[in-house]
């Protein structure tokens, strides 16, 4: 009984810790070799931060909490914690391309996020550089800040409004007619009449 249990049990146990272990070195490869293409990726993000910006704010915009503070400041046990959505947040910046994105989200696929949690970091880093990180204005969408410029708009057309006024103010002052002395002011003369005396 004892050696059916070994001969059946014991190469599928054997062939789990292999697996698992393979899985890992596998995974630190990966790891190492995304390091060494780091120097690269941050070239590629310098030369197209401006294009990126837009998109990567959309994508962080449309994201939950939970992502968005994991965004602002990344950690590799709230990576693991919350691996599921910071899968799919990784797959939303593959679409737009973003660099280094598409080998991690292959390598989080492949061997899991806890095994390759300093390049998902890497890349949070990247997009942490790209979105708002104080939330005063809003916390959860584009809204307020369409709001305040919209506020700054208002006050700039009535500073305008304001300026153009003075400006027509100066301009009917200076267009006015010279007075007859010439450039001298003109000055007021009063007459005073004197009373008559009734003749006696």
């Amino acid at each position: 009984m004892a050696a059916s249990w070994r001969s059946r049990l014991f190469p599928t146990i054997k062939k789990v810790f292999v697996f698992g272990t393979s899985k890992r070195t596998a995974a630190t490869e990966a790891c190492k070799s995304f390091e060494e293409s780091q120097e690269e990726i941050t070239k590629e993000f310098e030369e197209r931060k401006i294009e990126l910006e837009a998109k990567a704010v959309e994508i962080y915009q449309a994201s939950d909490a939970e992502i968005k503070d994991l965004v602002r400041n990344p950690t590799e046990a709230g990576i693991k914690k919350k691996s599921t959505a910071v899968v799919k947040f990784i797959e939303e910046l593959v679409k737009i391309e973003f660099p280094g994105s598409k080998q991690v989200s292959e390598a989080a696929s492949k061997y899991g996020v806890a095994l390759v949690p300093a390049p998902i970091v890497f890349i949070l880093e990247k997009v942490s550089a790209l979105v708002p990180q104080d939330d005063e204005v809003d916390p959860g969408s584009v809204a307020g800040a369409k709001e305040a410029t919209s506020s700054e708009l208002e006050r700039d057309k009535e500073e305008a409004a304001v300026v153009g006024e003075k400006a027509e103010e100066a301009t009917i002052v200076a267009s006015s007619p010279p007075s007859p002395a010439g450039n001298a002011p003109a000055t007021t003369i009063s007459v005073t009449a004197e009373p008559t005396h009734a003749k006696a």
